[in-house]
């Protein structure tokens, strides 16, 4: 039989019935390396016979490489339900479809019980911003997000609102010189008791992450985190905090849980993927089971970064409020990136995943804010079962920041800013108004949620960088 080069090719091996992945990369290189000089109809001939029966070739000298892979246990690929499960949607007419494409793939899981798009929903990864996701015992790590514990902070000052005018200046510094945003942190951090939290000594991932949540506390990220100033209106005369209907200074923040929780994140999110294997469109929800040591390890840390967000946002206060010098008259805070162990109606335990979504169980207050320029609002929910009790965790963004970037005038923004009446120290175009949804309309598409008690109108807002937004033009 005439020899000839074999010219073998990944679409021939799938021909022969080789699967995907590294095994046919194998395949070419034994083919390559030792039939190169043979037959194309000898060498389809042992490759097919390798395939097989791979157990006959593991001690053979040309041929064992291939057998080894075919032989590896293969990564069982879980299914998804045909069709979604039915979910709630809330302001529909303002969430873009990839938001919903998210939220009906999360419905699609074996483990998945229930869910709800928040009226400020866009899309993210793995669940859309402003998606509610309750599962049956197994917690997604994207389903929480990778900035953990997110969530807002108020506290509120029986100071009259006319020290806004009269001591902006003051306010101002105060505000540069006691926060801290991106990559920014204090050259002496104040310490705190989390983190002297055992698992700091007991988890090796949390332990090597000490160093880096002792440099970053008391600090924000960069994006749309913020500290501001405003004016509180108290509405509900029958309010919580027992204030008299009225006018208030107030100071509101909005920030997570650094690169602490963002390694956290992206540590179990890897592992997830790596043990629970879904179809490639749906790999961002991959979970962890709670029964397993990965899952209760994950849950551990999960909590112990919501801790260290708000041990942050206190330190924040604490600082204003020595600056002020005035003790907070009400405080009101509340997680927005979180997964909580709560009952649905029949008493059964649920996983509640709220990424970007603010917890609203009957009587349970929270703050939902807007734009740097419009107003934001201190809730009361209802506990309304098909949101699963929850609302929106803001206005939600009506344009990405590319978008944002590309279409927005700067002198056009910075005049709308100044024309409200805001001083806004920091941010970018990203961060302008109109690349937000109008936040009464949100909240209008959630009032079946929760109740109002309050305003909240910013007035001094300082984000990332230190520049005055009012100068980029």
């Amino acid at each position: 039989m005439e020899k000839i080069k074999a010219n073998i090719t990944g679409k021939e091996l799938l021909e022969l019935g080789y699967p995907q992945g590294k095994v046919m990369g194998v395949a070419l290189e034994v083919a390559a390396q030792h039939f190169g000089g043979c037959g194309i109809e000898e060498t389809y001939s042992v490759l097919k016979s390798v395939l097989l029966k791979p157990d006959n070739f593991v001690h053979d000298e040309k041929l064992s490489a291939i057998a080894h892979e075919l032989l590896k246990p293969k990564d069982e690929v879980l299914p998804l339900r045909d069709t979604p499960d039915l979910y709630k949607v809330y302001g529909a007419e303002g969430i873009e479809q990839g938001a919903v494409n998210q939220i009906e793939m999360a419905m699609r899981l074996p483990i998945a019980k229930a869910g709800a798009l928040m009226p400020d929903a866009h899309q993210g990864y793995g669940l859309p911003i402003g998606g509610v996701l309750a599962t049956e015992n197994a917690v997604i790590p994207y389903g929480v997000g990778v900035d953990i514990g997110c969530r807002m902070c108020m506290t509120i000052y029986d100071i009259p609102e006319s020290i806004l005018s009269e001591r902006k200046e003051d306010l101002k510094q105060m505000l540069i010189r006691n926060t801290k945003f991106g990559r920014a942190t204090f050259s002496k951090p104040k310490d705190h008791e989390v983190l002297e939290n055992s698992l700091f000594r007991e988890i090796k991932l949390i332990e090597g992450l000490k160093d880096k949540a002792a440099a970053q506390i008391g600090s924000s990220g960069g994006g749309n985190h913020f500290v501001e100033f405003g004016i509180t209106e108290i509405e509900d005369p029958d309010n919580e905090f027992k204030l008299p209907v009225g006018r208030y200074l107030a100071l509101l923040s909005h920030s997570g849980s650094r690169g602490f929780g963002g390694a956290i994140a992206q540590y179990y999110t890897k592992l997830a993927m790596s043990k629970c294997k879904l179809p490639h469109e749906a790999r961002h929800l991959s979970w962890l089971d709670l029964d397993t040591e990965d899952g209760q390890e994950y849950w551990l840390a999960m909590n112990l970064a919501g801790d260290y967000a708000s041990a942050c946002h206190h330190q924040i206060h604490e600082r204003m409020a020595v600056g002020l010098r005035a003790t907070p008259v009400a405080m009101v805070e509340n997680h927005h990136n979180f997964a909580w162990k709560e009952k649905d109606l029949q008493g059964n335990e649920i996983i509640v995943h709220r990424k970007g979504a603010t917890p609203a169980g009957k009587g349970v207050l929270g703050i939902i804010p807007g734009s740097m320029t419009a107003p934001g609002y201190i809730v009361r929910g209802k506990g309304e079962e098909s949101s699963i009790n929850s609302a929106s965790h803001g206005a939600g963004r009506a344009m990405s920041r590319t978008k944002a970037k590309n279409s927005l005038d700067k002198q056009a923004v910075a005049q709308h800013i100044r024309t409200a009446g805001v001083e806004v120290i920091g941010s970018g175009i990203d961060e302008a108004p109109m690349a937000y949804k109008d936040i009464k309309q949100v909240m209008e598409s959630q009032k079946d949620l929760v109740d109002v008690v309050g305003s909240f109108q910013p007035k001094i807002v300082r984000m990332c960088g230190d520049e005055k937004f009012q100068e980029v033009d």
